[in-house]
């Protein structure tokens, strides 16, 4: 009776053993699967988020040279139509985050800057110089500074910057939805995210 005894009790052993090791590996699969699923969207996400714009620039250009003292002046002026495309992007691929596997923790550490490109067109109209003042590389060149310099504070003015970050936190909350679902935590800018509108107001605060 003892010996029946006792194999029941090693055999219960052995199934509670084998069921115990069996759970563990369980929750091993799926936490890798969860922490691979993440590291997918986070791959997905990597891509440059990019909004355009168009802005146009008219610009003229004078310039005086003194001759003989203040007798005589040499002049030389340009009318400048400008049409620029204007690119916001965020290389989400130098997104720094921490991924936590054993506390299902989703850090995000620091996004990239916003990358601004402009490309302008330039036409020139009513160019005219005197022949002591004619028109050089320079004159080109501080015209191309003064209308690039202008058209970044259109940009920088315009629902360009706003739609760019707006497309920036819409992508990020893919990571959010995915977190949650799979029952992780995601952590941004040092706060816990609980709901899409808050990962809104506190993206707002870190890209500005």
């Amino acid at each position: 009776m003892k010996k029946i005894l006792l194999g029941a009790l090693i055999a219960l052993a052995s199934i509670l053993i084998y069921k115990s090791c069996a759970d563990d590996r369980h929750q091993k699969a799926v936490l890798e699967e969860s922490s691979l699923l993440i590291q997918q969207e986070l791959k997905q996400v990597s891509k440059l988020i990019v909004t355009e714009g168009h802005f146009v620039e008219v610009y003229n250009y004078a310039d005086s040279k003194e001759l003989f003292g203040s007798l005589m002046t040499a002049n030389k002026k340009a009318l400048v139509v400008v049409n620029a495309e204007a690119t916001i992007a965020y290389d989400l691929a130098r997104l720094e985050y921490e991924v936590d596997e054993a506390s299902k923790i989703i850090r995000i550490i620091k996004i990239p800057e916003p990358e601004i490109q402009i490309n302008p067109d330039f036409e020139y109209y009513d160019v005219s110089a005197d022949y002591f003042n004619p028109f050089n590389a320079q004159d080109y060149n501080v015209i191309k500074d003064n209308v690039n310099a202008s058209l970044l504070k259109k940009v920088n003015a315009s629902s360009l910057v706003s739609n760019a970050e707006n497309r920036l936190i819409s992508e990020l909350s893919r990571i959010y939805t995915l977190t949650n679902s799979l029952g992780w935590t995601l952590i941004y800018n040092e706060n816990e995210v609980n709901s899409t509108e808050q990962l809104f107001d506190l993206g707002k605060l870190l890209v500005d």
